[in-house]
């Protein structure tokens, strides 16, 4: 029997998982999201290489914040002009674009290097029901 040191590209499988956000809180669902993209589920997790699966979030739109988040939660832009401050709250970006909240709480719990920006492309947030992506047969994914 041959141990491998190191993890390759060519022993790593990936899978397509199915995510349904109707009703969950945003920081456990992005914990979830941020372990399947980086491959820390997968007895072969190597911290530098990709062993990560592919992710697709349906129902983005019907998200949950704990506590008083879906109130006191702001997301802050700027353009950077005088006055370009924009602020918006968590209903808000809600209503705006629901996919920005789980891609950037996901964003906020994967480690902040350029192999990360990579895993990041692997999640895909659909706002409502329907997904472009039954042709990779996805995977409900069940804690």
């Amino acid at each position: 029997m041959k141990t491998t040191l190191v993890t390759q590209a060519k022993d790593i499988e990936k899978k397509w998982h199915l995510i349904d956000a109707k009703g969950k809180i945003l920081g456990r669902l992005a914990v979830e999201i941020a372990n399947l993209l980086r491959g820390r589920t997968k007895a072969l997790y190597t911290p530098h290489c990709d062993t990560g699966d592919y992710v697709v979030v349906i129902n983005a739109k019907d998200i949950k914040g704990k506590g008083s988040k879906e109130t006191d939660k702001t997301y802050a832009s700027y353009s950077g002009y005088q006055r370009g401050l924009h602020v918006r709250t968590f209903d808000e970006m809600r209503e705006k674009s629901p996919e920005f909240i789980i891609m950037n709480a996901v964003r906020g719990m994967m480690p902040k290097n350029r192999l990360s920006r990579h895993m990041l492309k692997k999640l895909r947030v659909c706002a409502g029901e329907t997904h472009p992506y039954a042709a990779q047969n996805p995977v409900p994914f069940e804690k």
